[in-house]
């Protein structure tokens, strides 16, 4: 099963889904960085909340986490039997997840590097243009909404080595602000410190990506101290770290 290892990435230039300035693709230099190889774990999440109890739901602050945060816990620090501890840990709010990553001396993706990292199947490295693949991702994300999340780690690897980075939970970034292609797509009230997977589905160049407008139309109405069911989280590191 998929664990905590990291596994590296070697980037390069990516053209991203999301349009620019002018409706056209935006191409990026992404630096070689290195990523978790699954989602963070039910089982791991409480070990780190063993280590650092200021996060757990009767501790942290109202401004870190809404009433949400990890409700379905049997107790503050522990999931209980009924939460299958290799599941990903969902119910986390931004605030908490960039704790984790920061005690594994990692950080949250930004938004280019988790679509980088998705772009891939288990032969290519970007194989967005492959429509019975698209397909397939989007089946899998309408079967998982509103069912409790598997263990991590039962898919195929990609060909860098990474599990679940469709279908079975979305994931937050650390950027919000990379989701739109001027600040002024924004609704009002949102603020540049915001960091979800998500923003505006009509900022897509390629609209055949369904399964990720879902993913961004969805999230984008999040703020980052809200949690759900369904969303969970990653890290990564740049190489050399």
């Amino acid at each position: 099963m998929a664990g905590s290892s990291y596994v590296a990435l070697p980037g390069g230039r990516f053209v991203s889904a999301l349009a620019g300035d002018r409706g056209q693709a935006q191409a990026l230099k992404i630096a070689p960085f290195a990523m978790r190889v699954a989602p963070v774990t039910i089982a791991e999440f409480e070990q780190f909340l063993a280590r650092n109890p200021y996060w757990a739901r009767d501790r942290i602050p109202q401004l870190l986490a809404s009433a949400d945060y990890l409700k379905d816990w049997a107790s503050p620090l522990r999931a209980g039997t009924a939460l299958p501890p290799s599941a990903p840990v969902t119910q986390v709010s931004w605030f908490a997840a960039r704790a984790y990553c920061a005690s594994e001396d990692a950080h949250l993706p930004s938004w280019t590097q988790w679509e980088y990292a998705a772009a891939a199947d288990v032969r290519r490295a970007d194989a967005r243009d492959d429509d019975a693949r698209n397909q397939l991702i989007l089946s899998a994300t309408l079967q998982n909404t509103g069912h409790a999340p598997g263990p991590v780690g039962q898919d195929p690897a990609n060909v860098y080595g990474l599990h679940n980075l469709a279908g079975l939970v979305w994931e937050w970034v650390d950027d919000y602000g990379a989701m739109f292609p001027r600040p002024d797509a924004r609704d009002p009230g949102q603020g540049n410190s915001l960091a979800l997977c998500g923003g505006s589905a009509l900022a897509f160049h390629d609209r055949g990506q369904y399964a990720l407008m879902m993913r961004v139309a969805v999230l984008s109405t999040l703020k980052p101290d809200d949690s759900t069911a369904n969303l969970g989280f990653r890290c990564v590191r740049a190489i050399g770290e």
